[in-house]
């Protein structure tokens, strides 16, 4: 039987709790869940210490989702004692690409001059796998995300997302039970880096989820489950 674990849970660019909301419910039973926000600051490292500051457990799991990802490995730097486990979901240790920057900061103006809504339509492609089950239903969860989120936050997630390190001399150095997981048709950040980050964390899992595009918890929402009661009870 699992034991019940403390489980924090970060978002990714442009989402709030909502991109969890499978997990939330599917993992009630096993574990005590938090998800963090993560839009009060224009650096990871910014990020990662509010987390830390405002987390309602001592030792927990956690787990990140794209730029939760990077959130993630950063909270490990700031504070490997507390964390027991580490689950990273379609994200990557990599640095923005030069190219990737630019792109930022051209979706960033966009905000500033005319919101969220023209957005949270560019991303889309690149978020949902377009032949994904309910994928207009999940294109409505990521607009409603995104309002959520406000244009505010979302100039400081980008900023923090430019600027974040490179995190792969990290990897070899995380020893708590590590779960590497993305969608095998995730776009933005593809299987490859995944690869890359298993190969690097000791004993880490690497699992892929068929059909399935960046927003892994939502478009899998039970494969993800599935993966994190594994990494859960390890």
């Amino acid at each position: 039987m699992t034991t019940r674990q403390s489980l924090v849970l970060i978002p990714g660019l442009l989402c709030d709790p909502l991109l969890w909301a499978p997990q939330v419910e599917g993992l009630a039973d096993t574990a005590d869940i938090w998800v963090a926000g993560a839009g009060g600051h224009d650096s990871i490292a910014g990020i990662a210490a509010d987390v830390l500051r405002h987390c309602p457990f001592e030792r927990f799991s956690l787990a990140g989702l794209s730029m939760g990802g990077y959130v993630a490995l950063e909270m490990w730097r700031q504070a490997a004692r507390r964390v027991e486990r580490l689950a990273l979901l379609d994200t990557t240790a990599r640095p923005d690409a030069p190219e990737a920057a630019a792109a930022r900061r051209a979706l960033m103006e966009t905000a500033r001059a005319q919101g969220l809504t023209p957005v949270a339509q560019a991303l889309l492609p690149r978020l949902v796998w377009p032949r994904a089950p309910r994928s207009e239903a999940l294109a409505a969860t990521v607009r409603t995300m995104a309002w959520n989120v406000g244009v505010d936050a979302f100039l400081r997630q980008e900023a923090a997302i430019i600027g974040r390190a490179d995190s792969r001399d990290t990897l070899p150095r995380i020893d708590c039970p590590a779960l590497v997981a993305c969608g095998n048709d995730d776009i933005l950040t593809p299987p490859a880096v995944h690869e890359e980050m298993a190969a690097g964390i000791p004993g880490a899992t690497l699992v892929r989820f068929e059909d399935c595009g960046h927003l892994s918890t939502l478009e899998r929402p039970d494969d993800v489950n599935h993966a994190l009661r594994a990494w859960l009870d390890r």
